[in-house]
């Protein structure tokens, strides 16, 4: 089994078409993680706050630069997650698949590596 990360993405307009029908949404979402429940793969799923409510710590300075807001230049805003223990990246494929999300909105899958497979340094002392 591995670990897939099912990463929600939003556009102004599909998170615009979510919330007009937001207590659909909220139902649908809660079938599709009693699914994933059922089926023994859902590790974790947690939603985002509004964007506007966050804010963002820019690095590209000498000093981080802490501004309000969500990030101007975000064409696509990451708007939850769902973690997933599944047999291989077509199950996960399979259950993005499934994801109740708004027309416009777009779901990414990544891998979360193994503890194995994270490079140790061999220098820190335990």
């Amino acid at each position: 089994m591995s670990k897939y990360m099912l990463i929600m993405r939003g556009t102004d307009e599909s998170n615009a078409a979510m919330m007009a029908s937001i207590e659909e949404g909220i139902a649908k979402t809660r079938l599709f993680i009693e699914e994933m429940m059922k089926a023994g793969v859902l590790l974790g799923a947690e939603g985002l706050d509004d964007p506007g409510q966050g804010v963002v710590v820019d690095f590209s300075g000498e000093v981080p630069v802490v501004t309000d807001g969500p990030y101007g230049e975000t064409k696509e805003l990451f708007g939850g997650f769902f973690l997933l223990d599944v047999a291989s990246k077509q199950e996960a494929v399979e259950w993005a698949k499934r994801v109740p999300v708004a027309p416009g909105a777009k779901i990414e899958i990544r891998r979360v590596p193994g503890e194995d497979e994270v490079p140790q340094d061999s220098t820190v002392q335990g």
